[in-house]
């Protein structure tokens, strides 16, 4: 089985990669289940439910998030009422929505997707260790084939996250940073693992925001706009293959598409 993972989408650059390539990758590579990050889709932070449709009609069967999930206000409807987007897993009790979901593929088999964010330099969450403990006995019921976005700025923590699941998830995968990582390995108990896969979107900027307004917030200190950049749009994502029978991962491989023009990033 083949599961594509792709970093978090930033803005309608993001979008329109997502909209070319996600259907031809799926074709190309033979792949059983696309995941997202989606948290910066709608304008550069949050998603919408049009958004959301949009990705599904391109091709993404789950969209994880990130603390910028609530953004939008339309988020929180989205997420009581679609168990394909989710949102962290350790928010606690009364959040909107949930931190996993399990999908089937079109051959039948079940696919268990946890989403968890981290607690090093973010918001102070419940602990995202023993909230994976939790969430992985109630999927473990269901099916052997375990995704887990870990949504973290320290790359510690999610290098942590992978060695405390392996042998326990099919995939360990880091977003948020927007900054893909280059250590893509299986860990020695069968848990494929990224520290992070890096963004989907505009790469001529700072981490999806035009550079010269993030420039002068540097170099002023003050607090300014910062709009999603347009320019050098990728695909970046990570392929697995999975054993459906262990969970097992098989082998593990970088992606990265790109978008031979630009688009323009005004509005949602």
């Amino acid at each position: 089985m083949k599961i594509l993972l792709i970093g978090d989408i930033v803005g309608r650059p993001g979008r329109a990669i997502i909209e070319r390539e996600v259907m031809r990758l799926r074709d190309e590579l033979h792949i059983d289940a696309v995941i997202a990050n989606c948290e910066n889709a709608a304008g550069g932070a949050g998603i919408t439910p049009p958004i959301a449709d949009e990705f599904f009609r391109a091709g993404v069967d789950v969209l994880t998030s990130g603390n910028h999930v609530w953004r939008k206000r339309e988020a929180f409807e989205l997420l009581k009422l679609d168990h394909r987007v989710i949102r962290p897993a350790n928010y606690p009790n009364g959040a909107p929505g949930t931190g996993s979901t399990i999908v089937e593929t079109l051959g039948g088999q079940k696919i268990g997707v946890l989403n968890l964010m981290g607690r090093v330099f973010m918001e102070p969450l419940d602990c995202p260790f023993r909230t994976a403990d939790r969430e992985l006995e109630r999927l473990k019921l269901v099916t052997p084939i375990i995704i887990v976005d870990m949504h973290a700025e320290a790359t510690s923590e999610k290098v942590a996250m992978g060695w405390y699941l392996d042998g326990r998830v099919s995939c360990v995968f880091g977003t948020h940073t927007h900054i893909p990582t280059a250590d893509e390995r299986i860990l020695p108990k069968g848990t494929a693992f990224l520290t992070d896969v890096g963004m989907t979107g505009p790469y001529d900027s700072v981490i999806g925001r035009r550079v010269d307004q993030i420039l002068e917030r540097f170099l002023s200190s003050i607090p300014n706009k910062s709009d999603v950049a347009e320019g050098n749009i990728q695909l970046r994502g990570l392929l697995i293959e999975v054993n459906p029978t262990t969970g097992k991962a098989l082998s593990i491989e970088r992606i990265t598409r790109t978008l031979d023009e630009p688009v323009r990033a005004t509005g949602d």
